[in-house]
């Protein structure tokens, strides 16, 4: 059962998979819901302040580099352009708005992508974590439903 557990918090770090896979995954492996769904958000939260401190850093320090610069500038990029994004829509509701963003369970608006979207935008770091904790809940809880088929209700009347 250990493993199992360690593969769904495994999971739930890997960018752009990160918790929205690892919760559809956790009812396939036979896990229970609640502490499946704690140990997605454990997962998917651990990288965040890493993400915050240093992917930025690391991003402009191997744009340049021959084998990864063109996968580094790909994602310097992206998240200049996913908070450009956020701070458009936002206005002085920044946070509100990374917390959505990170909420839209869909690939590409998880805690990496908000994370490294609010480091771009200097966003202080406890409302960082803050706003994609709070997303990151939110997205797990929706996850975690469709995971369990709680939404297959619905859909077969």
């Amino acid at each position: 059962m250990i493993e199992k557990y360690l593969i769904v918090f495994l999971v739930s770090m890997v960018p752009m998979i990160e918790l929205r896979g690892a919760a559809l995954m956790a009812p396939g492996l036979g896990l229970p819901t609640i502490p499946a769904y704690i140990v997605c958000i454990l997962g998917n939260m651990l990288p965040v302040p890493f993400i915050y401190l240093f992917a930025r850093k690391v991003l402009v320090w191997g744009a340049d580099k021959p084998v990864i610069g063109k996968f580094f500038k790909w994602c310097l990029v992206k998240g200049h352009r996913g908070g450009e994004k956020l701070k458009a829509k936002a206005g002085r509701g920044l946070f509100l708005a990374l917390m959505m963003f990170v909420a839209i369970p869909i690939p590409g608006t998880g805690a990496w992508t908000g994370t490294l979207a609010a480091s771009f935008l200097d966003m202080e770091f406890k409302p960082t974590v803050l706003a994609v904790l709070s997303g990151v809940i939110i997205a797990g809880i929706i996850m975690t439903l469709v995971g369990t088929g709680v939404f297959a209700v619905f859909s077969a009347q």
